[in-house]
């Protein structure tokens, strides 16, 4: 497949809550446009975006897949994100670097908690989007009710661009608003072939009175569209369908689309949306770099002339190698050229370039600005570094991720094992920033800390089938956090000979509680009382530093607390960088010690549906966790619960549910933030 002009290039995700059908959108997009020549089914583990063999088993997509496909005159760039809250990194890199996405909802579930997470991740950094309403097939389908939640829950402004032929086990077609033509997709042919016919008789009043409510809304979005529709004349397609765009780029308007994608109805309209409505690279404003040494800002946009500057999103571990997915910004990639990596200032050779179409590569020569491709050779380089070119030092804004909330406990089970288990450890941690390794200095076990159960299922699955290093493992913890409740100010002075040399250092210390969710933060600047070089100052500024990832009284991380450096007086012949950070160390210790710490717990958002009848026995469950129930919303037979519970409370809960509810309730869940930990949970650290 030959590169295409920037113009004709689409870099879209598909983005939704798990089980919407992403996947099964994504094996419909790659048949249709000729990609592959046969429809892999998600429940058979045949789907080619989900290739891991965990994603086949399980029926879930784990990690971010990317292909490239042609619809058209428009390369599709399509990434392919999972919906499970424990791998949500995969969403946020994605989202780092595309240029638009198509949003999917189901029919019958609507608007579901990670609908939610992921698109205000998509608006956070502003990526327009196009809407699929899935599952138009299912009984309690209900699209104007999605169109509500949208507009409720969302704070979004859709823009229905069908009305559905048919409901529920009836649907058969849509018919197209803008062109006021129905569209069929026989079932006979896989809905290769889309089929144009008349409005259906019954339907022309309901086709008319929605078109006339699209026009109303673009007329209050548009100029051009307004003054068209005010005069009363014919609005031609081209003229709404580039009011679309430019209110979709905007991110002002949504449009959203009908179909069921299992059956195969409705894809194609939304292959042509995301080539008439989605923005190409040239569409994108300039990304905001940085230069290293200066600070100084610099506009990165979609050109050949510059030079070449890229974002490396993604790293996968590819038989003991490194293979660097980058979205390119500015310039071209050749194979052996010599890029610097400006986040870690060293120098990097490209030896191999390849177009990924999921786990299989077409191999490259060179490739340009606004693509995505992946790379071999970067030896160094991992999630959120900038590659760009030596003569013209970038960086780019990275890639946040979030912090892990849930720790397991490894043993390798023989001796080869632990050899092996380092090494392998340090390649799952290349890939995945949210996945964290640390020894327990008191029982010398390795500690695993990742998102969530199944995010370290997932990791220890790995380590067996991709390593061959298996393991033995405890039961979950949760990783709680450690602050202060009140402001305690603290000297310390650290005095020790060491070789017939003396070590020393002194500091005067204030502690502060912040608000929840400040995360630690350290003041050295202004220091009145000080002369400290400024190798001690960072000395002191890292010590500190290091010492808030793991409180003196628990070992949980040091949160919500200002550490105030009021004194760091300079003793000449006396003051060591040693002595400085031991006195640092130290004197936190001794502070947090004195000022009342507590601990703060994980808390979860949860989304259950329920038979009614088994609504009062759930809720009850939920309370004895500690929940909070925030929502129910009543149906004829089945119950919404939202609530917030500890994230202790989680562990094993699906099969606690099953029986509670006789294999018939669901729930999903997602992090939401830290808050005071219950008085158990204190007493059993001794802070009760």
């Amino acid at each position: 497949m030959s590169g295409a002009s920037p113009e004709q290039i689409r870099n879209i995700g598909i983005i939704s809550h798990i089980d919407a059908g992403k996947t099964t959108v994504s094996e419909r997009i790659l048949f249709y446009s000729g990609e592959t020549h046969k429809i892999g089914e998600v429940d058979e583990g045949l789907a080619v975006m989900d290739w891991m063999p965990q994603e086949q088993e399980r029926g879930i997509t784990i990690t971010a897949t990317s292909t490239t496909c042609r619809w058209r005159a428009w390369q599709i760039n399509l990434i392919d994100t999972p919906g499970h809250i424990d791998f949500t990194i995969e969403v946020e890199r994605s989202m780092r670097v595309l240029d638009g996405a198509v949003a999917i909802f189901s029919a019958v579930e609507g608007v579901q908690p990670q609908s939610e997470s992921v698109w205000r991740q998509a608006e956070r950094y502003r990526v327009p989007r196009i809407c699929f309403i899935n599952k138009m097939d299912r009984v309690g389908a209900d699209y104007s009710g999605v169109l509500a939640q949208m507009k409720e829950q969302l704070d979004a402004k859709p823009l229905l661009m069908q009305l559905p032929i048919g409901t529920e086990g009836n649907f058969t077609g849509v018919v197209d608003l803008i062109a006021q033509e129905a569209l069929y997709f026989p079932e006979n042919e896989r809905g290769k072939e889309v089929e144009r016919r008349p409005v259906p008789s019954e339907m022309i009043d309901e086709v008319c009175r929605q078109r006339e409510k699209l026009m109303e809304s673009l007329a209050e979005q548009d100029d051009a569209v307004c003054s068209l529709f005010l005069a009363g004349d014919a609005i031609p397609a081209e003229a709404v369908h580039q009011a679309i765009r430019r209110g979709t780029l905007e991110c002002s308007i949504f449009p959203v689309f009908l179909g069921a994608a299992l059956r195969n109805k409705g894809i194609q309209p939304v292959l042509d949306a995301v080539g008439l409505f989605l923005p190409s690279p040239l569409d994108i404003p300039p990304v905001a770099a940085q230069e290293p040494e200066t600070g100084a800002e610099a506009a990165v946009g979609c050109g050949t002339s510059g030079h070449f500057c890229a974002l490396a999103f993604k790293v996968l571990s590819d038989e003991g190698r490194k293979l660097t997915y980058l979205r390119i910004y500015q310039g071209t990639l050749r194979v052996n050229d010599t890029l610097l990596n400006a986040s870690r200032g060293c120098l990097e050779k490209v030896s191999r370039i390849f177009r990924m179409h999921a786990h299989k590569r077409e191999r490259l020569d060179e490739i340009g600005c606004g693509e995505i491709a992946a790379a071999l050779g970067l030896k160094e380089t991992l999630t959120g570094d900038t590659l760009c070119h030596p003569d013209q030092p970038l960086i780019l804004p990275g890639i946040s991720a979030p912090e892990p909330v849930v720790s397991l406990a490894v043993e390798p089970v023989g001796a080869e094992d632990r050899e092996a288990l380092p090494a392998a450890l340090e390649k799952l941690r290349w890939e995945d920033p949210t996945f964290r390794v640390r020894e327990d200095e008191e029982t010398g076990q390795t500690i695993l800390t990742g998102m969530g159960e199944l995010h370290l299922e997932i990791v220890v699955d790995r380590l067996a089938r991709d390593f061959g290093v298996k393991v033995k493992t405890g039961s979950p913890r949760v990783v709680y956090r450690e602050t202060i409740t009140k402001a305690i100010d603290h000297r310390e002075v650290f005095r020790r000979e060491a070789e017939g040399k003396i070590q020393g250092g002194e500091v005067l210390l204030r502690l502060t509680p912040l608000p929840r969710g400040s995360g630690p933060a350290i003041v050295l600047s202004p220091l009145e009382h000080t002369t400290l070089p400024a190798e001690l100052r960072a000395a002191l500024d890292d010590s500190l530093r290091q010492s808030c990832s793991g409180g003196p009284a628990t070992g949980y991380p040091l949160t919500d607390v200002e550490i105030t450096v009021l004194e760091a007086p300079l003793t000449p012949g006396v003051t060591t960088e040693h002595g400085i950070r031991a006195a640092a160390q130290r004197g936190l210790m001794m502070a947090v010690r004195s000022g009342a710490p507590t601990l703060l717990e994980p808390v979860i958002s949860l989304e259950l549906l329920t038979p009614a009848e088994f609504a009062g026995r759930v809720l009850g469950s939920l309370q004895q966790k500690g929940g909070r129930v925030e929502n129910v919303v009543t149906g004829d037979s089945v119950h919404t619960i939202r609530a917030l519970v500890p994230l202790s409370g989680m562990f094993g809960y699906m099969t606690e549910l099953r029986s509670a509810t006789k294999g018939r309730g669901t729930f999903s869940m997602e992090f939401s933030h830290f808050d005071q930990a219950s008085p158990e949970v204190l007493r059993r650290f001794g802070l009760g």
